[in-house]
């Protein structure tokens, strides 16, 4: 079997037994991205000469010390800092920014065995859920590359649909991790805040914006989740590892007995065929004694909670670009960066309520339900040419974030959520249930999100090659 369609899994225990070398998949993966990268376009800056050095020096490691990931190749989204590698966080600013020094993450990753490769494309400042940019172009879904990848992880889920990455790296503040799942066909977790070490921003209490995996299975998420996870004396938030083996967790059934379906959490217009989908996915439960319901927390204040803490983040993170360089931010981050400016101190404060409401009411939730099931986006994948989904389901959206409603009110609950693969459309794109279980309930939602996936059996249908429609 090609390596490039083994499982992540097997690749490294196959590592471990040496049956095959860091160097071997690295030689793989140049030979997939030269035949297929220039369709798609989701690993615009390679580092192989990089990979290859730390490859050598893992080689000379016993097996025992090579970590958890043992050599398995990962790129990082074109967000995170990589030591001597171009880091242009999809702006024209940065487009020749090269770090001296790593990110945590990285950092962590590299030292659990993890040998980095490639920059996966994002749009700008990971600004809005389509991959385009002004210094790399778009990246194009492999389903049909007509259409979106979504965003803002959207070189990440490409490269694994196509064959180009076993797991790969992404973030998410409002559905970056789950939106191009979705849209991909590919496996995307949102963990909770902490579990994940990153680089401080300039807001430094950040419980928004995450770091997580991406995978084509459940079981490979929860392999690069145990490379990702621990604590970090440079993340004042990040959370301890706790003895938890995540890729364990995902191979033993959890004991569910209630758990909750909403299609639109009461919140947002929703793509009719889509949410038959995720529906008739959920109803799967039902074969293994599982209750399934119709309910979801009150979500009624996401969309004010949200879009007012987004705005003070961008305001604190972009606000000096915008001043310096207005005219190389798009206008979606210009209109985020304003909005943000604007703010009065008691539209944050009562931001900061409505956000503390929202977790209580979605702890006593999971005292009822063991899950939280809705679609991971509500639409299928878009014309790659329109910059958002400006409206669903003869509903007009106000802005550019407005139609992620149904990811980024799960990101105001702390909540580690996932996309899972869970069906197609009738023009043959992916679909993606998004499956949410209680704060710091990593364990548990891998778990369930492993049951589920094993009873809709969609796995074996990737990597793909790009599909020109």
């Amino acid at each position: 079997m090609d390596l490039i369609r083994q499982s992540a899994v097997s690749i490294v225990e196959q590592l471990k037994a040496g049956a095959i070398t860091p160097l071997d998949l690295l030689d793989a993966l140049e030979a997939r991205i030269a035949e297929v990268d220039a369709i798609v376009n989701a690993l615009p800056t390679l580092c192989f000469d990089r990979a290859r050095a730390h490859a050598r020096r893992l080689m000379d490691l016993p097996v025992e010390e090579r970590g958890v990931l043992a050599g398995l190749p990962v790129p990082i989204k074109d967000l995170i800092e990589v030591e001597g590698v171009c880091t242009t966080f999809g702006s024209p600013i940065f487009k020749d920014h090269v770090p001296e020094r790593s990110d945590i993450l990285v950092r962590h990753l590299e030292e659990e065995g993890g040998v980095v490769y490639a920059k996966s494309n994002t749009p700008e400042f990971g600004a809005g859920a389509n991959t385009f940019n002004e210094v790399f172009g778009a990246t194009r879904n492999p389903w049909n590359t007509s259409r979106s990848a979504a965003g803002s992880s959207g070189g990440a889920a490409v490269s694994l649909a196509t064959g180009m990455a076993w797991v790969a790296h992404g973030s998410d503040l409002g559905g970056s991790l789950r939106n191009p799942a979705s849209f991909c066909g590919i496996v995307g977790m949102r963990p909770s805040p902490g579990r994940v070490a990153k680089n401080l921003g300039v807001k430094v209490d950040d419980l928004l914006s995450v770091e997580g995996p991406m995978a084509r299975t459940v079981e490979d998420l929860a392999l690069l989740l145990d490379a990702m996870c621990g604590e970090d004396a440079g993340d004042p938030v990040s959370l301890p590892r706790g003895g938890t083996s995540f890729l364990g967790a995902a191979r033993r059934s959890p004991r569910l007995k209630r758990v909750a379906f909403s299609a639109d959490l009461g919140i947002t217009p929703i793509d009719p065929e889509v949410a038959e989908i995720c529906r008739r996915a959920v109803s799967r439960f039902a074969e293994l004694g599982i209750a399934v319901e119709e309910a979801h927390p009150d979500f009624s204040k996401a969309r004010h909670a949200f879009q007012t803490l987004r705005a003070v983040g961008f305001a604190a993170s972009h606000s000096r670009k915008l001043k310096d360089y207005p005219e190389l931010l798009k206008p979606e981050m210009v209109w985020n960066v304003e909005k943000g400016l604007k703010l009065s101190v008691e539209e944050i404060i009562e931001a900061e309520a409505e956000r503390r409401d929202i977790i209580a009411g979605t702890l006593a939730f999971f005292e009822e339900y063991d899950l939280l099931m809705t679609s991971a986006t509500i639409v299928p994948p878009y014309p790659v040419e329109e910059r958002y989904v400006s409206g669903c389901a003869g509903i007009t959206f106000d802005n550019y974030i407005d139609w992620l409603a149904i990811a980024y009110a799960v990101s105001l609950t702390t909540a580690p959520a996932l996309s899972l693969p869970c069906g197609f459309t009738a023009e043959g794109l992916p679909v993606g249930l998004q499956i949410v279980a209680r704060p710091r309930g990593e364990a548990h939602l891998l778990g369930a999100a492993a049951e589920l996936e094993r009873l809709l059996d969609l796995n074996t249908l990737m990597p793909i090659d790009p599909r020109h429609r």
